[in-house]
């Protein structure tokens, strides 16, 4: 952007409007944030009352039109570019909310490490081909401009695709036959279908496995964006990577998360030799725990030997992705059929993340050429997420909570309880 040719009189001097300082850089990412955290509620209400056909489409749109205006306010106003990526952020905090959803309406119960896996790789896929395309489109005559238009158009293109495939109930689908109905539905209770329900907020957020949970989550999240964002600085300003090939190697990293994804979810819906509490606490030892031991030993990796720390961090980018099989799956057994709130509310984690990094950074690195800085900032993000793994060794159940007992299972206890007394 800074090589459009855009000037303005500004007290006198000429300057470029995309010529943007740190801070104002700083606002443009955080704006989204900001919309996440306050749009994950209003459309966690939207997706209970209405369901996810059309709410999720409202969200696309808004996407959408928030994107192909950027360019237009980025060259009018600072303030109202700042007013569309809060926007931008409030449609993305949908997302969460719609993968829950569809586990709990579409998944069988024995099978929903896998959809939260196949689901979730679109951050990983989208990452790559959006930021491949972008690259291109913003080096070519058309400028940075065509990647907002591009992106919104596709945008539209595919959240009206998914109005026509989606429905919110599986009995109701055209596509779907009565025997993948009857695969669907095993094991469930009506309150998995139901349309209209009361969501008891106060019991979701006080009860210490679903606490716990959304701790290893938060942990899990920060660990990410601490990589994700800062590991090219740290590759190319401490260990003396070039930076394109640091974009790189993450890149392919990224998309090596897939077959982890579908590996550790397999594994953690279909082996049955171990019980599912086993299972998740080990699926999220490896997410959690390992990955922190691996990625606090970064930071004291010398220069001599930087090919160790990129192997570190590819394994660790590889592990994470098993968490598909540990908190994810211990939120569904607790929560059972209000696990779309519980997972809705991980996206409002990942935002609250979006501010706890840059912040622990800004703590400890003001000399980004310093190991041993980086290093404090590795070590307290790596300590923090092994206290919530070990946390989870106390905390994470596959027993449903209380309060997810529909009155259906609990006449039928009753009932059993009368017969018993009648016999007797």
């Amino acid at each position: 952007m800074e090589d459009s040719v855009s000037e303005t009189l500004i007290n006198g001097t000429v300057v470029n409007v995309y010529d943007y300082t740190p801070t104002e850089k700083a606002a443009i990412i955080w704006a989204v944030a900001f919309g996440t955290i306050a749009g994950t509620f209003p459309f966690n209400y939207c997706f209970v009352k209405f369901g996810a056909r059309y709410t999720f489409l409202a969200a696309g749109l808004i996407s959408a039109v928030s994107t192909s205006v950027i360019p237009m306010v980025a060259l009018t106003s600072f303030p109202l570019l700042l007013v569309v990526r809060f926007v931008q952020g409030v449609a993305y905090s949908a997302d969460f909310a719609v993968i829950g959803i569809i586990c709990v309406k579409w998944a069988p119960l024995d099978e929903n490490a896998i959809f939260v896996s196949v689901l979730t790789i679109f951050s990983p896929i989208a990452t790559s081909i959006t930021d491949s395309i972008s690259g291109m489109l913003c080096t070519s005559s058309l400028g940075w401009q065509s990647a907002f238009y591009l992106h919104a158009f596709v945008g539209v293109i595919f959240f009206i695709i998914w109005a026509f495939v989606y429905s919110d109930t599986p009995t109701n689908h055209r596509f779907v036959n009565q025997k993948e109905c009857e695969l669907i539905q095993k094991g469930k209770s009506d309150a998995h279908f139901e349309t209209k329900r009361t969501i008891p907020y106060l019991k979701l957020i006080t009860n210490p496995a679903i606490l716990c949970c959304w701790f290893n989550a938060f942990m899990d999240l920060s660990m990410s964006i601490l990589m994700i964002t800062y590991s090219p600085t740290y590759f190319n300003e401490v260990l003396g990577f070039p930076i394109e090939q640091t974009g790189f190697i993450i890149s392919i990293t990224n998309f090596a998360q897939i077959p982890f994804k579908m590996v550790s979810a397999y594994i953690s819906d279909k082996v049955t030799i171990v019980t599912p509490l086993t299972k998740m606490l080990i699926f999220n030892t490896i997410s959690c725990g390992i990955v922190a031991v691996l990625f606090g030993f970064v930071g004291f990796v010398p220069a001599s030997q930087k090919w160790i720390a990129m192997g570190l961090v590819t394994a660790v980018n590889c592990l994470m992705s098993s968490n598909c099989g540990g908190y994810y799956q211990c939120a569904r057994y607790v929560s059972q059929q209000y696990a779309d709130v519980v997972i809705a509310a991980i996206q409002f984690c990942k935002a609250i993340a979006l501010f706890f990094v840059p912040g622990l950074v800004a703590v400890f690195v003001h000399d980004e050429t310093s190991r041993s800085q980086w290093a404090m900032a590795f070590c307290v993000n790596s300590g923090l997420l092994l206290v919530a793994t070990f946390t989870s060794y106390c905390l994470f159940t596959d027993k449903p909570a209380e309060f997810t007992k529909t009155n259906e299972n609990k006449n039928n206890n009753d009932s059993s309880e009368n017969d018993l007394e009648l016999k007797l």
